[in-house]
C-alpha cells in the first residue's frame, strides 16, 4: 500500500523539477535576446554615424580634390606656354623666367592644398570621433555632428538645451555641454561660433521683439555658460543669430519646425596655411 501512495508522488516531483528547468533556461534565452537586441540597436546606431562622417569627409575631400585638379591644369597651361616660348625663340629671358617661376609657384601650391587637406581632415575626424564617443545614446538624440568642408558643425536641439519659449539654459543640458566644453578646451587651435536659429512662428515677449532677439539670446546663452561653467576662453567665442532665415527643414510641418529650431557650435580649425590657401590665387 505504500509504494502505491510513494510513486504518484515520484512522479510529481520529478514533473515539478521538470518545469522548473524549462523556466530557467526560458528566462536565459529571454536575456540573451534580450542583449542581441541591445547590441543591434547600438550597431546600427553606430553604423548610421559613421555613414554621416563619410559622406562628411566625402566632400570635403571633393572640394579639394577640385582645387588640385584646377591648379594642374594651370600648371600645364604655364607649361605649354613656356614650351611655345622655348620653341619659338622669340620671347625675352624675363618672359621664360617669369613663366618658369609661375611654373614653380603653382606646383608649390598644389603640394601645399594637399598637405593642408591632410592635416584638416585628421584634426577634424579626431576632434568629431572624441565628441561622438563622449556622449551617451540618449544624448546623440538631440546632438547631430558632421564635418562639412573642414568645419565641425555640433547641432543641438533647443528642447535639449533650452527651458521653454526661453533663452535660459536648461538644467538637463549641463552634462551635455560640459562635455563638448572639454574637447574644446581640448583643441586650443580652433575658434568656435556659436549660431542660434528658430522656426518661421513669430514670437514677441518682454524683452524679445522678433525671432532676431531670440536666436542672439540663446546664442550668447551658450557662449555665456561655456566661458562661466565650464571656463572656456572667450577670446575663442562668438555669438550670433540667424532668426528663422537659416532652415534646415520645410516650417509648414511640426518635425520641419522643430528641426529649424537649433543651436549650432560651429568649431574651426586655426590652419593659417589651409585656409589662406582656400581663397589665395597662385601670385602672377
Amino acid at each position: 500500500m505504500k509504494t502505491k501512495i510513494i510513486l504518484p508522488l515520484l512522479l510529481v516531483a520529478a514533473a515539478l523539477m521538470q518545469s522548473c528547468v524549462s523556466n530557467k533556461k526560458y528566462a536565459e534565452l529571454q536575456t540573451n535576446y534580450n542583449n542581441l537586441q541591445t547590441k543591434q540597436t547600438e550597431l546600427k546606431q553606430s553604423y548610421d554615424l559613421t555613414q554621416r562622417e563619410l559622406e562628411g569627409s566625402k566632400t570635403r575631400v571633393k572640394s579639394l580634390e577640385e582645387q588640385i585638379e584646377s591648379e594642374k591644369a594651370n600648371r600645364a597651361a604655364l607649361q605649354d606656354a613656356l614650351n611655345k616660348c622655348l620653341a619659338g625663340n622669340n620671347q625675352g629671358n624675363v618672359n621664360i623666367a617669369k613663366l618658369a617661376d609661375q611654373i614653380s609657384a603653382s606646383n608649390n601650391y598644389i603640394k601645399e592644398l594637399i598637405a593642408a587637406k591632410g592635416k584638416s581632415d585628421s584634426l577634424n575626424m579626431v576632434l568629431t570621433n572624441n565628441l561622438t564617443r563622449s556622449l551617451s545614446q540618449a544624448e546623440m538624440k538631440d546632438v547631430d555632428v558632421q564635418v562639412l568642408k573642414g568645419v565641425v558643425y555640433i547641432s543641438l536641439s533647443d528642447n535639449m538645451l533650452y527651458n521653454s519659449g526661453s533663452y535660459e539654459i536648461s538644467d538637463r543640458a549641463g552634462e551635455t555641454l560640459s562635455k563638448i566644453a572639454k574637447i574644446i578646451k581640448d583643441y586650443a587651435d580652433y575658434d568656435v561660433l556659436i549660431e542660434g536659429n528658430t522656426d518661421n512662428v513669430p514670437i514677441k515677449q518682454q524683452n524679445i521683439r522678433n525671432n532676431w532677439d531670440l536666436s542672439a539670446l540663446r546664442a550668447s546663452s551658450v557662449v555665456q555658460a561655456l566661458q562661466n561653467t565650464y571656463a572656456v576662453d572667450p577670446k575663442r567665442l562668438t555669438a550670433g543669430g540667424r532668426g528663422e532665415y537659416n532652415p534646415v527643414a520645410d516650417n509648414s510641418t511640426d518635425d520641419g519646425k522643430m528641426k529649424n529650431r537649433r543651436t549650432q557650435i560651429i568649431i574651426t580649425p586655426k590652419l593659417d596655411q589651409f585656409m589662406d590657401l582656400i581663397g589665395k590665387p597662385v601670385q602672377k
